[in-house]
């Protein structure tokens, strides 16, 4: 018999509560499908809010902002290039294939120190709702 593993990451610690979540700094990236293609944010707090995020470069190739230099000093992070981004997903009522994914503002890691943030890019080119469907 074999048991199914759960991948997960390390604790990520959020320089900064998520907007409308405070007092909720502490997640836990967990795989939600298997293959590391979506994730859940979960808080480590017992009915802390948890969110499904992606990682931006397996589903939008071409999605490299420019981090605020402001984010990765709170970080501490050295190089932007480092960073890892998740984005949050939006899922409607109309179901999955309706889903969309927050490229306007992703969630940075620090793969080093696990270190993470919400940022707000001012680029307009990367749209708050953008469908996730190849």
């Amino acid at each position: 018999m074999t048991l199914s593993a759960v991948a997960t990451l390390p604790l990520l610690d959020f320089t900064e509560a998520l907007p409308g979540f405070p007092g909720h700094r502490d997640y836990v990236l967990v795989t939600a499908d298997g293959d590391g293609r979506l994730f859940w944010l979960q808080s480590m707090a017992v009915d802390g809010p948890r969110f499904l995020v992606v990682d931006p470069a397996m589903w939008f190739p071409g999605y490299a902002p420019v981090l605020p230099r402001s984010a990765c000093a709170d970080l501490g992070l050295a190089d932007p290039a480092a960073a890892r981004l998740f984005c949050l997903l939006t899922v409607p009522a109309e179901g999955p294939s309706a889903a969309t994914a927050n490229l306007r503002a992703p969630i940075v890691v620090d793969p080093e120190t696990w270190k993470a943030v919400q940022v707000v890019l001012p680029d307009p080119a990367h749209p708050i709702r953008r469908p996730l469907r190849r």
